[in-house]
């Protein structure tokens, strides 16, 4: 009865200390800098919207600034990542056969494609610096067009690839 006792005071005390050094989040990260500079990507595809880079840095920057406790710096972050978007590509998935009213075969969905080329550089431990690309995508159905359903996509993909950039730096997976 007195080890359970002094188990139950401990570890919820031992779990407050633990989370409060900033040591160890239970988000998974494992990480001792205490800053982030995070430089803006410029887009490098040859179509897409204009402000993807930009669109791309401030959702980057917003997902560190909600997940970490680090200090996001203009230059010379003790963590530092940047980087372009290196490919906007929309390609046919589902084609389906051509019907009366059409003389060529269709694509039911199409995929959009968006690879963003990542250089992120631990001074702390270099072991864990890249330069690599993260890629994904996501598709639609093509009777809607592109113009109607590309914020939505385009904030899917960045998402999935912001998740990925997170995964790979600061939480070492």
């Amino acid at each position: 009865m007195r080890l359970t006792i002094k188990s139950t005071i401990l570890i919820p005390l031992f779990i407050l200390l633990s989370q409060a050094c900033g040591v160890y989040s239970f988000t998974g990260t494992t990480i001792t800098a205490e800053s982030i500079s995070i430089n803006t990507f410029y887009n490098d595809a040859s179509n897409g919207p204009v402000n993807l880079g930009v669109t791309f840095t401030d959702k980057l920057r917003d997902y560190f600034q909600q997940n970490t406790s680090l200090a996001q710096v203009d230059a010379d972050g003790e963590l530092q990542m940047e980087g372009s978007i290196a490919s906007y590509r929309l390609t046919p998935v589902a084609p389906s056969a051509a019907t009366s009213d059409q003389s060529r075969d269709v694509a039911n969905l199409t995929r959009l494609s968006i690879t963003i080329k990542v250089e992120y550089v631990n001074l702390e431990n270099e072991d864990f610096s890249f330069n690599k690309n993260f890629s994904q995508f996501a598709d639609f159905n093509s009777d809607l067009g592109l113009a109607v359903v590309e914020d939505a996509l385009i904030d899917e993909i960045f998402e999935q690839i912001i998740l990925d950039i997170f995964n790979a730096s600061v939480a070492n997976w």
